[in-house]
């Protein structure tokens, strides 16, 4: 099984299981406010809003990770992924003290062309691969939203 693969049956198992708990949760807030005592209709409320909230968060994660997926699967059809990370490990992620090395090029890249969707996304790639998630999701984040707002360059 590919590590795509795997990622989205992981991804897929966990979402399903989060629905689960909202469907739980739902009921469960149903009968509180059926109780019609004050705290329990809070508590009620409360089970309500929370998993409304964890939907919004889930739908949210996973649209970015179908964005960001189509913009990396993008840049590999026009063979623009970095290529200078080195060998994967056995688990498939990049070597960290490579791109440590190489992470200067990559940044110096998004500062010469700020406009470029793919050079936020290949900084996104390396950022991840230095081990630097929330500097990789904002990377990715802005590279999806200067390709949706942007035209195309060649």
């Amino acid at each position: 099984m590919s590590a795509r693969t795997r990622a989205i049956v992981g991804v897929a198992v966990m979402s399903v299981l989060l629905v689960l708990y909202f469907v739980f949760a739902g009921v469960r807030a149903v009968a509180l406010l059926a109780s019609g005592t004050p705290v329990a209709i809070a508590m009620g409320v409360a089970l309500i809003v929370l998993p409304l909230i964890g939907a919004w968060a889930l739908a949210r994660e996973l649209i970015f990770g179908m964005r960001s997926t189509a913009l990396v699967d993008e840049l590999d059809r026009q063979d623009l992924l970095p290529d200078d990370l080195g060998e994967a490990t056995p688990t498939g992620r990049a070597d960290r003290d490579t791109a440590d090395a190489v992470f200067a090029r990559y940044r110096e890249e998004t500062e010469a062309e700020p406009d470029d969707w793919r050079s936020w996304a290949r900084l996104g790639i390396v950022y991840d691969a230095c081990c630097d998630r929330k500097r990789a999701r904002a990377a990715m984040r802005e590279a999806i939203s200067r390709r949706r707002g942007g035209p195309e360059r060649p």
